[in-house]
């Protein structure tokens, strides 16, 4: 019988995890945080608001893994990879797959380490919080949960096939042939409302929705778009949509009409925390090298200037140092730009 593990079942991993449980499948959620594993043995997964589901599910300490597993969902966050992906190997049968549903760009090191015919990438087109040990909030309409995932050379269609029917248990999975391109695409849905909704300190509905930040977003998306055409990149469509069409623009008049149809695009996820910013209210690091970093870091490799990226970082840094707080004021540090 093939084996599964979600490592780095906080938020994101629980409710997948729960999910997964409920419709038939056996999975191990995997977590450092003891509170949160204890409950999860306690009390089972609980998911609420958009949902309400309570799940008895396997929960396990990393330190209580045992033999090898076919799957590893990883979900930890990627500022870790170099370590975790190193000892997630000893865990990995010869033939098993990691399958990283991180934010950036993850593929690139974790098949250093465990090749490229053992890495495949998955993007989460829904999101979650933690609120609680043991209990979970999905931010994400039901009816819009879905994965895009795609392989590495050398990924046999027979893992491939075992990965989608897992995750299928969930919500539906595209395949997606154009995998770098999902990613810039996720990248850009990150950099703009997980970027700018941590730096006003509220979700990706208070990005949305507000008439000043929409201004800030329109330019964080396009500085996104030039990069990743500079990369090489071809946006994929997500859910559906093609954000290159609808949010691109060259002129002030194609601008605004992209400005416009923001909240309209995000209203399905307008409840997302993002989770630099849930990183920040316990006093962890954060992700913003991994996020808005990347596109600063590729625009200076291509020589595109990425101002806007770059102000997020730097404010998203000193927040993290305890220089600044995230609050809805903090858009204004942005009007020299506009």
């Amino acid at each position: 019988m093939k084996r599964y593990a979600i490592y780095g079942a906080g938020s994101l991993g629980t409710v997948l995890g729960a999910y997964i449980t409920k419709n038939g499948g056996k999975i191990d959620l995997i977590n450092r945080n003891a509170a949160h594993v204890t409950a999860l043995k306690e009390k089972g997964a609980r998911i609420i608001r958009t949902v309400d589901l309570t799940v008895p599910v396997v929960a396990l300490a990393p330190e209580e893994m045992t033999g090898k597993y076919d799957v590893i969902l990883l979900l930890t966050k990627q500022l870790y990879n170099a370590e975790v992906v190193t000892k997630l190997k000893d865990y990995l049968a010869d033939d098993g797959v990691i399958v990283t549903l991180q934010n950036g760009l993850p593929e690139p090191l974790i098949a250093e380490i465990v090749g490229t015919n053992r890495t495949m990438g998955c993007v989460v087109e829904w999101g979650a919080t933690l609120q609680e040990p043991g209990v979970c909030v999905l931010t994400s309409s039901p009816d819009s949960l879905s994965f895009h995932m795609g392989k590495m050379e050398g990924i046999s269609d027979e893992q491939f096939k075992t990965v989608k029917e897992l995750l299928e248990l969930m919500c539906p999975v595209y395949e997606e042939e154009n995998l770098l391109g999902a990613r810039w695409s996720k990248l850009l849905i990150n950099a703009t409302f997980s970027g700018l909704g941590t730096v006003v300190g509220g979700t990706f509905g208070d990005v949305s929705e507000n008439k000043r930040a929409r201004k800030v977003a329109i330019r964080c998306m396009k500085e996104c778009i030039d990069v990743g055409h500079a990369a090489g990149a071809t946006f994929a469509p997500v859910q559906g949509k093609n954000i290159t069409k609808l949010f691109y623009y060259k002129s002030a008049f194609k601008r605004a009409i992209a400005t416009m149809l923001i909240p309209i695009a995000m209203k399905k996820h307008r409840a997302i925390e993002p989770s630099m910013l849930q990183d920040l209210k316990k006093g962890k690091p954060c992700e913003i090298d991994a996020i808005n970093g990347v596109i600063c870091a590729q625009g200076k490799k291509y020589g595109v200037p990425t101002p806007v990226n770059d102000r997020i970082v730097e404010i998203i840094k000193k927040a993290q140092a305890g220089e600044l707080k995230p609050q809805p004021s903090n858009i204004g540090l942005f009007d020299d730009l506009l």
